[in-house]
């Protein structure tokens, strides 16, 4: 890893080390002091002054640099363990980040892969359901993963037991990619009888983690994990799964980040299609029988981005993203009026806003004013 990674590396974790201190913190403060070291050096009367530092958190932003060293020693170690596991670890703000996933809410700043991930993952549906599949969401499960994948769609799910794991095989005896994101360390394979599932999917696709290694799979870990199997979707497909499922948390999930919902119908009277019938019968999910009536539903963002010469046509953007600058034009506004003009609070416009100031497409006058460029 070269030098200025490795140190960005230590200081976002030094960041992240202190309690009060998330994606959003980490964007605001970069948006202050633009660099992490800039943020480390600063004096607490400078760290009081960005919005939503108090005065207990500058304070610890102030003595955080104390850790330093003692970080520095753990990311060396961890990444001499990535190495020997054949893994890696990327930030936010790599390239290799995938794009759709930068766009969500709560984007995980690290990442840890056993495999790689490519553009072509971009356009990617996740398939997600059940541990307990009846013969026909196995059935189902194989024949979407695999039609998708014969499509050159990469298919993604959570490496479970049950529906996930018939997804991932099913994509791969298609010779399609996949992705599995898990909610354990790279290093600790959950379910343990899918350690050669593993291994085809790393060499085939991806294996993605938020989770520092050595991270044991404890039930909490999970809902977080399917924030980012949604995250990484164009859209999120549910075979089987009970109301109170997390496959209906992942669909939940997709809700929240404007992508699209399918469900596969299922018997009435079985346990396992409670959740697909639910979101259909609720108007959250696209009722779906065959990978076509997705395809479909998806259009032009399988096909990539329309070619144009704008800049912003050649970036993602979030839907959020995209009504911000459709609010702002040709114009510098104040952010309570983006905000007003978006129908969103102040706080969640920041955040796009910050967004789309890494992108190169806004830039912050004084007085919290932001004008496209």
């Amino acid at each position: 890893m070269q030098d200025d990674k490795f140190n960005n590396l230590v200081s976002l974790k030094t960041l992240l080390s202190i309690e009060g201190i998330g994606p959003y913190k980490i964007f605001t403060l970069l948006n202050k002091f633009k660099s992490f070291r800039n943020i480390l050096s600063a004096g607490k009367s400078e760290l009081m002054h960005t919005d939503g530092v108090s005065k207990k958190l500058a304070e610890r932003i102030a003595n955080a640099s104390k850790k330093v060293d003692s970080v520095e020693s753990k990311v060396n170690s961890e990444l001499n363990l990535l190495r020997k596991l054949n893994c890696k670890v990327i930030t936010y703000w790599d390239e290799e980040y995938p794009e759709l996933l930068r766009n969500i809410y709560y984007p995980p700043l690290i990442l840890y892969l056993a495999g790689n991930i490519e553009k072509c993952d971009q356009t990617g549906v996740a398939i997600v359901g059940t541990r307990k599949p009846t013969n026909y969401g196995i059935q189902q499960a194989e024949k979407f993963a695999s039609e998708l994948s014969k499509k050159g769609i990469t298919v993604i799910s959570g490496l479970a037991r049950g529906v996930d794991s018939y997804a991932h095989s099913s994509a791969l005896n298609s010779n399609g990619r996949t992705i599995a994101v898990i909610g354990s360390g790279i290093d600790v394979i959950y379910p343990p009888e899918n350690a050669r599932l593993f291994k085809k999917i790393s060499e085939q696709g991806a294996v993605v983690s938020e989770f520092e290694p050595g991270t044991k799979p404890d039930a909490q870990n999970f809902p977080r994990r399917n924030r980012i199997i949604s995250g990484l979707s164009l859209g999120v497909l549910i075979i089987e799964t009970k109301q109170n499922g997390g496959a209906m948390q992942t669909a939940a999930y997709a809700l929240d980040q404007n992508r699209e919902i399918f469900a596969l119908p299922g018997n009435v009277n079985s346990p396992q299609s409670e959740g697909p019938n639910l979101l259909i019968q609720k108007g959250e999910a696209k009722l779906v029988l065959t990978a076509e009536d997705i395809i479909e539903e998806l259009g032009v963002k399988l096909g990539h981005e329309k070619k144009t010469e704008k800049r912003t046509r050649q970036i993602a953007l979030s839907l959020f993203e995209e009504k911000i600058l459709e609010a702002l034009g040709n114009e510098a506004l104040h952010i309570d009026i983006i905000a007003d003009k978006t129908s969103m609070n102040t706080s969640e416009c920041l955040v796009h806003l910050l967004s789309l100031e890494f992108k190169g497409l806004i830039k912050q006058l004084p007085g919290k004013i932001f004008m496209s460029v």
